[in-house]
């Protein structure tokens, strides 16, 4: 299997080593992206279970390539600068790769196309993305606490639903006015 299946493989299956090793791999950059792309054009697809319009992909494709890096940075602030260890050695480009990586089990979002398996399909591959991202979180910050792992994810997720709530508030106001 060449190496780039494999990893998917691997990251799907939560196996650190396989997050160690994309951690390392500076060259695995396009790959990382390759796993996001194939994540975000299965939930593209996998959204028309629920009964969005074919023309959600362009959004999602953009999206996807949009949160991707802005999550990595995000992820190396906290985890590298607010709650790091004395083994925490890390840059952004290794959030980059692993995250990228931990997008794997949404490939299988394509299967939520049938209306019947939509809400359960989108409910397990955001638990099961979530668990790689603590996974991808703990191998590229070189912690030993998979907790603390999971405390940056969760704060991350908090932070950016704060932003992004801002944002569609800001958004709503300007577009429709205030007290609207």
């Amino acid at each position: 299997m060449n190496t780039f299946l494999r990893r998917i493989n691997g990251a799907m299956a939560l196996n650190a080593q396989v997050y160690e090793e994309v951690e390392a791999d500076g060259a695995a950059n396009l790959q990382a992206m390759g796993v996001v792309l194939l994540a975000a054009l299965a939930a593209a697809v996998g959204v028309r279970g629920l009964g969005a319009s074919a023309t959600a992909l362009p959004t999602f494709l953009v999206l996807a390539i949009l949160a991707w890096p802005a999550w990595a940075m995000l992820t190396f602030q906290i985890g590298a600068r607010l709650l790091p260890t004395r083994e925490t050695n890390s840059n952004v480009g290794e959030l980059l790769r692993t995250l990228g990586f931990a997008a794997a089990p949404g490939i299988f979002r394509v299967v939520a196309v049938v209306p019947a398996l939509s809400r359960p399909v989108f409910a397990l591959t955001t638990v099961w993305m979530l668990c790689a991202m603590v996974v991808a979180v703990r191998q590229a910050l070189d912690y030993t606490s998979t907790v603390r792992a999971f405390a940056v994810c969760v704060i991350g997720l908090v932070l950016t639903l704060i932003m992004v709530f801002g944002i569609g508030l800001a958004t709503t106001t300007v577009l429709l006015g205030p007290g609207r």
